[in-house]
């Protein structure tokens, strides 16, 4: 049977408070017209907000090396897709469509 790893208490709760705030700065930054930051200020709060929950609540900071590359390899393959969605994205406009 292997070790488990339990959080206190106190932990948790630090960790929901902080996804409380990190959602009341997603929420104020909306209004906020930042321009073409937009996107990568809400990415990485996103992306913040994650980390806690998968560090945290579903415990990767203490599983085995094959459930970290397990979840580095869901962020790489994530990170492709963003990747070729934008890379469509900007280049839908090099053809011109006869009509359009």
């Amino acid at each position: 049977m292997s070790a488990q790893h339990i959080d206190s208490v106190k932990t948790y709760a630090w960790v929901w408070i902080a996804l409380l705030i990190l959602t009341g700065v997603t929420t104020g930054v909306a209004y906020i017209d930042l321009g073409p930051f937009s996107l990568p200020v809400a990415l990485a709060i996103a992306v913040g907000k994650m980390l806690l929950v998968a560090l945290f609540f579903m415990h990767v900071r203490h599983s085995n090396s094959l459930t970290k590359l397990v979840v580095l390899g869901g962020l790489m393959w994530l990170g492709i897709l963003l990747l070729l969605s934008m890379a469509d994205f900007v280049t839908r406009g090099w053809i011109r469509i006869p009509g359009k």
